[in-house]
């Protein structure tokens, strides 16, 4: 199995062109933040980011505008996953959220704060952290829509000096229950934590650093930045001779 690369990128109109560039530096998935008033899972980064979107008027319709404008310049092969809190499905209406979502060019969805338990009709991507039980890792394998997202620490995302302790047991928790692909996240914001953690899961997800480097170099860099993830991860995929 490839190892994936997942990017978060927050919605904004400048987004698609970034995830055109993300996706050219080798980027298998895509994740558009849609973004929330208190985003209970998100660090600084992603937080200020989010805050940022809303003074723009990045509300859901235009959201959603951003998503099909992603999928006509990504093409029809790249999985594209809004990322967002239960608040904004709850004010839109759940099916109607989903139906709208998919329309625009959705494969699924991460809803980071709805209990797996809670509306089994919306197809999403499920979270699991250090904390959950084993139990709760089982459910969340067996409802989880395509692949499992592990949260590689207790705490908010954002940038780490070093890849958590606790992804190890993590996976292998995981691995124990389900088949399925797991990407890990939060905390990697380097290509030497992609490599760690791609030699553990099946893949990373990248989010605040991502948004920072695409603030601070726009698409070129971003596309850089990714590639260099991409090496990372492909190395890590290579057993030493």
């Amino acid at each position: 199995m490839n190892k994936r690369v997942s990017i978060y990128l927050m919605s904004f109109p400048e987004t698609p062109e970034l995830a055109e560039a993300a996706v050219e530096g080798g980027a298998d998935l895509l994740e558009l933040g849609f973004p929330f008033s208190d985003p209970l899972a998100d660090g600084p980064v992603i937080r200020l980011a989010g805050e940022r979107a809303l003074r723009q008027g990045m509300r859901t319709q235009r959201c959603l505008e951003c998503l099909a404008e992603t999928r006509r310049r990504v093409g029809p092969d790249v999985p594209l996953v809004p990322m967002t809190y239960a608040s904004i499905l709850e004010a839109y209406g759940y099916e109607r959220f989903w139906e709208d979502a998919r329309a625009a060019g959705a494969t699924s969805l991460i809803v980071a704060d709805l209990p797996v338990e809670a509306a089994p009709e919306i197809p999403r991507v499920q979270l699991v952290a250090p904390t959950s039980t084993s139990e709760r890792v089982a459910l969340a394998a067996a409802r989880t829509d395509g692949w499992l997202y592990l949260v590689s620490l207790t705490g908010t995302t954002g940038a780490r000096e070093a890849v958590s302790g606790q992804l190890a047991g993590l996976v292998e928790r995981a691995r124990a229950v389900t088949d399925l692909p797991i990407l890990a996240g939060f905390g990697i914001s380097t290509p030497d934590h992609a490599a760690a953690a791609a030699t553990l899961a099946d893949g990373i997800v990248v989010g605040s650093r991502a948004i920072q480097v695409a603030d601070e170099s726009g698409p070129g860099g971003l596309r850089d930045f990714v590639a260099s993830l991409r090496v990372a991860v492909d190395s890590a995929a290579v057993p030493a001779a």
